[in-house]
């Protein structure tokens, strides 16, 4: 796939032509089979022509069969195609429009399917793999082309539309999606009928469901936290201050339009920290550490409900909208909540972990900019990296500092939301925007002065590190450079202690930027602060990361553990890099993950593939 071939003109990652024929609105009615580890039944799509006399609807597909098109009204079938599969794209659904449907009104097109079960979008567990080993448990994970693997669509970020759902299932198991529920119905054998409404229009990889042996507790007037009972008052107590930032987002932002705000912790399979889907956040479980340290991830996810899911960017090229809003916002809400000192703090963590991967991808990776070109036929997930994030929150706390500060910015931040809220944005309208919001000659003359060049398209570290407060910081550096340069050692876990957690997880990532420390010292530091004891994954990943990176076995079983446990690919990707990168475990690593791949989520499993030359 090259520039003159990307799979459409709006979006390379897309087979869709929402400029000729866009969805408006589905309703799905579906029933879920664990036995054959399918979701089958009828999607229903409100569509209307943008292009008059455009004469097919074109949808994404991924391994779908497809039984069935036809009209809704008059139930005629309707002519389709599957075309053959494109990469790792899957195929393109064309199908051909009546006649009579009008290029002025909407019309509805139904169609019945299934997906496979190597559905790419989905994970299916059995009962033995659950907390409590009672039911099987199904979870999908939609972002960012995976949606195509569930249901017939227009998989991309440009279109956005309502969607209702009908789903089926065992009296036992309970359901949840990313909309707003309502009481449930009978159905024959023994079953349940699960019925939700989205009516706030959002991107496909957005819907979301999960199944499973489910309770909850409600910890706030908007938010009910639901998990395996086995887990409910640990992951409640974690999330109780979940009001506080919904509130102080609001504050920020504007109205939250969502309704609800609940939040599913999902088993440690889960690939990511957390995922935004609308009324219904999923986390991992790697969050429950007790002292609600790392409840940052729900102030990401929350803050998603404004840039991302309301705001939202037009295709994975501009991802950066999305991520690098939402980070700014995510570290505003902090700073509101526990003082702009943290704040400051967790923008140079966040520059921290930005160099470690552009240390990781190379300084000259095009995928290292914030403004990316995947017309090369490259697939959204080997795009995505901590750069989005962190190199697009430092941009626009460059901005903020260049036009006066916080107190400036924060009701642009405000306009800009509700100027584009409901569309799929490109940078060049964000960048529009901006100026024309700070017209003044002194405001105009701040924005000309940033090296838009350097911050949006060229790859590598930014030119210049915005100028962040270091008091939280500097005791980080200063004890990393203590260990690592082996003079005046600690003798004590005092300074260590006195840390927050954020600032013990700092001070690993500092050690992780140098070059391995000696492994006596390595072993010496972790006995000092008892780092192979902590319960925070944040912390004891990292600790597992030194010892490799210094080539010691002495933590290698406890580390083939942790990437057996927990699938979250922030923790596990770069363990498996570090010990395939270390030749006397490289084996040992390769067998560990082959045995555990069946249990693995296959995007996470997909990564680590590559990450150990499997594929």
């Amino acid at each position: 796939m090259s520039a003159s071939n990307a799979l459409s003109p709006g979006d390379p990652s897309s087979f869709s032509r929402p400029d000729q024929c866009a969805i408006t609105d589905i309703s799905l009615d579906v029933k879920i089979d664990f036995g054959r580890k399918v979701v089958h039944g009828t999607a229903t799509y409100k569509c209307k022509k943008v292009l008059a006399g455009a004469d097919s609807l074109i949808l994404d597909t991924d391994q779908l069969t497809i039984f069935k098109v036809y009209c809704k009204q008059t139930s005629q079938d309707l002519q389709f195609s599957v075309g053959e599969p494109v990469g790792k794209f899957g195929s393109k659904l064309q199908i051909t429009l009546l006649t009579s449907f009008p290029d002025d009104g909407e019309f509805e097109i139904c169609v019945d399917y299934e997906n496979s079960p190597a559905a790419t979008g989905l994970q299916w567990m059995p009962a033995n793999l659950t907390a409590g080993k009672r039911q099987p448990y199904l979870y999908s994970q939609l972002q960012s082309i995976f949606a195509r693997t569930v249901l017939p669509c227009q998989d991309t970020p440009s279109v956005k539309h309502t969607y209702s759902a009908r789903v089926t299932v065992d009296k036992a198991l309970t359901v949840l999606m990313s909309a707003v529920p309502s009481p449930t119905e009978p159905a024959p054998n023994d079953q349940v009928t699960y019925i939700f409404q989205q009516p706030v229009p959002i991107p496909c990889y957005l819907i979301a469901i999960a199944v499973g042996d489910l309770t909850s507790k409600k910890v706030g007037p908007r938010t009910t936290v639901w998990t395996e009972p086995e887990m409910i008052d640990a992951a409640a107590w974690e999330f109780e201050k979940t009001e506080e930032m919904l509130k102080t987002a609001e504050d920020l932002c504007g109205q939250y339009i969502w309704g609800i705000y609940d939040i599913l912790v999902l088993p440690p399979t889960f690939p990511y920290g957390g995922m935004e889907n609308p009324c219904l956040t999923f986390a991992t479980p790697t969050l429950i550490v007790g002292d609600r340290s790392l409840t940052n991830v729900i102030a990401h996810e929350i803050a998603h409900s404004w840039t991302g899911n309301l705001v939202t960017n037009f295709n994975w090229e501009h991802f950066w909208l999305n991520e690098g809003h939402t980070v700014f916002v995510e570290r505003k809400i902090i700073g509101r909540l526990h003082g702009e000192d943290d704040r400051q703090f967790a923008m140079n963590s966040g520059w921290t972990e930005l160099s470690h991967t552009i240390k990781e991808f190379g300084p000259t990776n095009p995928l290292t900019k914030l403004v990316l070109d995947l017309t090369d036929g490259t697939h959204p997930e080997d795009s995505f990296s901590t750069v989005p994030y962190e190199k697009g929150s430092a941009f626009l706390y460059t901005i903020e500092t260049a036009l006066g500060g916080a107190a400036v910015v924060e009701p642009w931040l405000r306009a800009y939301i509700q100027k584009f809220k409901g569309k799929s944005i490109k940078t060049d309208e964000w960048k529009e925007f901006l100026y024309s919001y700070f017209s003044t000659e002194e405001q105009q003359t701040a924005l000309n002065g940033i090296d838009w060049e350097g911050w949006l398209n060229t790859p590598g570290m930014p030119a210049n590190k915005p100028d962040y407060d270091m008091t939280l910081f500097e005791a980080c550096e200063t004890l990393c450079n203590r260990w690592w340069g082996g003079t005046d050692i600690p003798t004590t876990n005092a300074e260590f202690e006195a840390f927050t957690v954020n600032q013990k997880i700092a001070f690993l990532a500092e050690l992780l930027l140098k070059d391995a420390m000696p492994v006596e010292r390595i072993l010496q530091m972790g006995d000092l602060y008892e780092l192979p004891k902590s319960n925070n994954a944040e912390i004891v990943s990292r600790w597992y990361q030194l010892c490799l990176r210094g080539r010691t076995r002495n933590q290698l079983d406890p580390t083939l553990q942790f990437v057996t446990d927990v699938g979250r690919m922030k923790f596990v990707r770069p363990l498996y890099q570090d010990m395939y990168a270390f030749e006397d475990v490289r084996q040992i690593a390769i067998d560990t993950f082959e045995t555990n791949r069946p249990n693995m989520h296959p995007q996470t499993a997909a990564m680590v593939a590559k990450d150990l030359h499997l594929e």
